[in-house]
């Protein structure tokens, strides 16, 4: 037996309508649990075991959300923000009010973002001790050390005197004053791959992120599009 659940919040949470909407609904016969018409929305009800049916269709109880956003610029990585859209604002199939980025991309960065509810799991992938892998596509302005990758693979001293976490640098492409290249870091400070550039001299002209731990951006995605974590994408990050 699963944690019962009043009727009414379980189809408000479920996007179905409000409080007051769902008790409307049951008073016109609109609700069935078990196969019984119900006319009140007090019940409670067990969504482990309990079958509810709103208008004929069968309403699956989701206690979590994982959503893959492609993060297309110009879009902060807030849960509200008053000057610009947010990611939130992209994902018109969620369900829970609850959702939220887990971690945060720049206003001009692109990618991978997670979007959950699972708090637990957001945690542990933030989290340095976790050493979890994120990894980004970069598009660089000015002359790189020849010895970054190894500069990156010490730790970088930014700017302010903070020292990051030892990181990796593959160099894809470099021809005069410009580089393409793959940045590997286990942390997440405020602008830190921009920062690390910088410390070299070196600015940061395009960003996107492409993993985090195995987690993978869908290829199909364009940016600004997202689409619901596969169960085996979802296991794989719990482990």
């Amino acid at each position: 037996m699963g944690e019962k659940i009043r009727l009414d919040k379980y189809l408000a949470e479920m996007g179905l309508g409000t409080r007051s909407q769902i008790k409307e609904a049951a008073r016109k016969g609109r609700i069935r649990v078990n196969g019984v018409t119900e006319k009140g929305a007090e019940k409670k009800i067990d969504p482990d075991s309990d079958t509810v049916l709103f208008d004929g269709q069968e309403i699956t109880y989701v206690r979590m959300e994982y959503y893959l956003l492609n993060k297309p610029q110009g879009v902060v990585s807030a849960t509200e923000d008053t000057l610009h859209k947010t990611v939130l604002d992209l994902i018109d199939g969620k369900r829970k009010k609850e959702l939220f980025p887990v971690g945060r991309l720049d206003i001009d960065t692109e990618g991978l973002l997670l979007i959950t509810n699972d708090g637990d799991l957001a945690h542990r992938l933030l989290s340095p001790r976790h050493h979890v892998d994120k990894v980004y596509y970069a598009v660089v302005d000015g002359e790189l050390p020849e010895d970054a990758p190894q500069q990156f693979k010490k730790g970088i001293t930014l700017k302010d005197g903070m020292v990051t976490m030892p990181a990796g640098l593959e160099i894809k492409e470099a021809g005069k004053g410009t580089a393409q290249v793959l940045v590997t870091i286990q942390e997440g400070k405020f602008h830190q791959v921009k920062r690390m550039f910088q410390a070299m001299g070196c600015r940061v002209t395009y960003l996107k992120r492409l993993s985090m731990g195995p987690l993978r951006l869908d290829e199909g995605l364009r940016p600004g599009e997202y689409r619901p974590l596969t169960e085996e994408e979802v296991q794989a990050l719990k482990q």
